[in-house]
């Protein structure tokens, strides 16, 4: 199997977790949409300098020790850790179109991308830039529903990046329906959930407590689920946030959605922040993703820990196993 990878912001760890996974063995063959001199000179940083990094040639082979790259060159291509050059944005961008082309074509199987600095991409390209997820919803046509996943634990977002005073606006019944349209048949279809069981949070301390607290579970997060319910989605609630990811709340669900980013995200990366793996659901492609940032001060100092890169293949590969 191919696997498509973006590295991501070549300032950060990106690039470094990709050539350790590489220079140990991964369970599929990965292809880099990447500038080689910078990943040449990385790896050499990081004293992996017998990692052979080669032109991909099309050919499905996973081999410890050797990187595939489709070359996407930067405007910076020298190594340079920890100093973000936002004269390089067009290209990672051009990284990610060119890979997820490859994906819908079928060249790869699935897409792993490495993190972004928001920032640092929004004022290289010149264009407004709030994450992959929306920008791979963009460029496929998609609906897009962020989740991240550790085991059983599976945690979506009704909302991605919005700043908080935004949310309460950016909720509606047929928009959180829909989400949970999304998740229940991507949790059939790709994580092979016969019945998915979905727990639906509040928004509102205490789930409004009647009203009290705020209006928005009675007035739209009830009644999407009611409408999720209507078309054979088996979804709960709303129930208060504090107490949705109790032990005895997530023994009958399968997937947990959440209203905003950081109430349910933040749960997740507690309990398994060197293991979760961010999913984009709704794609037309396997999309999966480390659940840490670019990391700038941990950059070539072969400190950054893979292991989140590591389960973000192994679990693309999974994903993308009966197409």
């Amino acid at each position: 199997m191919r696997i498509a990878v973006t590295p991501g912001e070549p300032a950060g760890i990106g690039p470094d977790v990709l050539l350790c996974v590489t220079a140990e063995g991964a369970p599929a063959t990965l292809v880099a949409y990447a500038d080689p001199a910078q990943l040449a000179a990385r790896a050499a940083r990081l004293g992996l300098g017998s990692l052979r990094i080669v032109e991909d040639d099309g050919v499905d082979a996973p081999r410890a020790g050797l990187l595939r790259v489709r070359p996407v060159p930067l405007a910076r291509s020298d190594d340079a850790p920890g100093e973000p050059d936002p004269g390089n944005a067009p290209a990672l961008l051009a990284a990610l179109r060119a890979a997820v082309a490859d994906c819908r074509a079928g060249r790869c199987a699935a897409l792993v991308t490495g993190p972004l600095s928001k920032a640092v991409v929004a004022r290289g390209a010149g264009i407004p830039f709030s994450g992959h997820t929306e920008f791979l919803a963009a460029l496929t046509g998609s609906v897009p529903v962020m989740m991240l996943a550790a085991g059983t634990l599976r945690v979506a977002v009704a909302t991605t990046h919005l700043p908080l005073r935004a949310v309460p606006g950016a909720l509606d019944r047929d928009g959180i329906a829909t989400t949970l349209r999304i998740m229940d048949r991507d949790l059939r279809a790709r994580f092979r959930i016969a019945e998915p069981r979905i727990l639906v949070c509040g928004l509102n301390p205490h789930a409004g407590e009647d009203g009290e607290l705020g209006d928005e579970e009675t007035r739209i997060i009830a009644p999407a689920i009611a409408l999720a319910r209507k078309r054979g989605v088996r979804a709960t609630g709303p129930v208060p946030a504090d107490t949705a990811f109790t032990p005895a709340r997530l023994a009958g669900c399968d997937a947990v959605l959440a209203m905003y980013h950081d109430q349910g995200l933040p749960v997740i990366k507690h309990a398994a922040f060197d293991r979760a793996v961010n999913v984009t659901l709704g794609l037309p492609i396997v999309r999966t993703s480390v659940d840490h940032g670019t990391a700038f001060e941990l950059a070539g100092t072969g400190r950054a820990d893979p292991a989140s890169f590591r389960a973000a293949v192994a679990l693309a590969a999974e994903l993308a196993a009966d197409g």
